[in-house]
Order: C-alpha cells, then structure tokens, then sequence
C-alpha cells in the first residue's frame, strides 16, 4: 500500500513509518515540526519507500499519487506546562489537529477511496469513574480546563470519524492509545515515565507527586505498533483501546526505574499537581484481544532496559 501518516515526525509516527516500509509499505510523511523532531525520520530520508512532506494537517492537504491509507497522528500530546511545545501552550492549533486536521486527513480519504486510522486516546475517558475502561464508557471529562483542549478536540475528532463512516462509507478505524513509552519519545514530554527516567540517569532524586498512589499502564512502543497496523488491517470501524493492561502506583514506577538505573537518590514527594490530573488509567484490552488478536508482549523491565540507551544518549552520557 501507500500511505499517508500525519506526524510522521513524531514519536509514534516515525515508529509507525518505519514498521510499514518494513512490511513492503510506501509511506508518506506528513509533520510541520511543531512537536515532531527532525531525528526521528532522518534515517529514513533519502530512503526509496519514503517520501516526505512539511505541512500543516489545519491546511488543505494534497498529495500527488493514489493513496491506500491514510493515518492520522498530527497533534501536540505533551501535557508538560513547562514545555512551550505542550498542548497547555499550543491550545489552538492543537484543536486545529483534531478538528480541521481530522477533517481535511477523512477529506483526502474519501477523494483516494483509502482507508483511514485515527489516533485517538485515554485521555478521552477524563478521570474515570469505570475502572479498567472499556470502550463503551463516556467518560469523566472536565470541558473548561486547561486539559480539556486536547481531550475535546480527540473526542470531536472520534465523532467526526464515524460521521464521514456512516454518511460517506469512508472505511475508518480508530484506536484509544494509552500510555506508551520506547525511544525516541520526548524527555520533555511531561508524562510519568520520562520525567522519573531522566532524574534517575541524572542521579537526582525522583519527584513523586502526592503519595505517588494514583496509578498508570504503559506500553512498549514495539507493543502499540503492532497493535495499530492490526487493527489497520481489521475491519472494524468502532474504537479500539491499545495499551498494556498491567497497572502500577507512581510510587511502584518510580522505584522500578531507581531499581534498573542503580540510582541512590531518595524520592521526593510533592503537592499533587491537580485535581483534574487522572488518577487512575488502565484499558480494558478485551477487544482488541478478541477483534486482533492483540495483547503486549514486552514486559515493564525489558521494555525500559530497550529504552534507558536512548535517553542516555540525549542526555549526553552514553
């Protein structure tokens, strides 16, 4: 096939762009660099299979040449308010991606008669109330907070999916990704793991925020991919959840991580950032098992044991 992924440049989108090409694929690249990072696609320049193109998804897309899929992950995901580059400081054009993003991906979709996967995520869910979440639940979302700008324009983004589905038989698929953590993500990125991970390779103590008891999942990379390109290849058009199922406290993570990184600074516990920050996030994967087959393979430790190089070499101290 030839494909198209918005966000090519980003964390998941240069991992998908590589398992594609992988698979015998063409992609196309899509990213304007707002959040993407040109280190994440330079191994695949000058390659045959792949072809790039710098532009803003909010704009009227063209790419010349039939398309067989098209992947929608452009957007700013980063909840770090401290990084100019998170949705907390990009309110607008990360409700560009979602909503003018979305529709102009599904209008290139339907002129190609392609295929087309939407990234969506947990953070629709807000704070859940349902535990584990299943794909049936609406969630427990906050509509006015500062959150709320990348959690409205993905559920909007959903919504307009299955709109251009049932009204145009576009043929859709979207996935709920949770938790995801591997190389080449962001260090910056404001998330439990690489917030913990880069103080411990620093050897600086962990921050943990309350009494590190609200819990997370995370999924390898490697994981999250493979799930995607099944569900690509399904034919279900109704949302998916993608994530690692096994949930653990801040607290546990973070003596994980001091554990494989032999870091002897203490912990240092902190006021809870909000009380809009979810406290407790875990997938029900009961469909993707049934629908693809899918489950994660790679355990938490051997999962960060692949990623503790990368952040070494970012950090200068491979």
């Amino acid at each position: 096939m030839r494909i198209l992924i918005t966000g090519a440049a980003g964390f998941l989108g240069s991992h998908l762009s590589d398992r594609l090409i992988k698979e015998g694929h063409d992609v196309v690249g899509m990213d304007n660099f707002v959040t993407g990072s040109r280190e994440n696609i330079a191994h695949l320049m000058g390659n045959e299979h792949f072809t790039f193109y710098r532009h803003d998804v909010s704009n009227y897309i063209f790419v010349p040449g039939k398309l067989d899929a098209v992947l929608h992950f452009a957007s700013p995901a980063s909840p770090n308010p401290a990084s100019p580059y998170a949705y907390f400081n990009l309110p607008i054009q990360t409700m560009k991606a979602g909503a003018l993003g979305t529709h102009n991906t599904l209008g290139v979709a339907k002129a190609n008669n392609a295929r087309f996967l939407l990234a969506s995520t947990s953070e629709i869910y807000g704070d859940p109330t349902e535990h584990p979440q299943k794909e049936t639940y609406a969630g427990n979302v906050d509509i006015t907070g500062p959150r709320a700008v990348y959690d409205e324009a993905k559920r909007f983004a959903e919504s307009l999916t299955l709109a251009y589905h049932r009204q145009h038989g576009v043929d859709t698929r979207i996935v709920r990704i949770f938790n995801t953590y591997g190389p080449r993500m962001d260090l910056e990125d404001g998330r439990a793991l690489p917030n913990l991970l880069k103080q411990a390779l620093l050897g600086q103590a962990l921050t943990v925020y309350g009494d590190g008891g609200q819990t997370r999942s995370f999924c390898y990379v490697d994981d999250l991919v493979d799930g995607i390109i099944r569900l690509l290849y399904s034919d279900e058009h109704m949302p998916v959840n993608i994530g690692n199922p096994v949930e653990m406290t801040i607290l546990q993570f973070a003596q994980k991580i001091n554990q494989l990184t032999n870091n002897m600074a203490e912990l240092s516990y902190v006021d809870a950032r909000s009380a809009r920050d979810p406290q407790r996030r875990r997938p029900d994967i009961t469909r993707a098992q049934t629908i693809l087959g899918w489950e994660p393979k790679v355990n938490l430790e051997e999962g960060l044991l692949r990623t503790i190089p990368y952040f070494k070499q970012k950090l200068g101290l491979a």
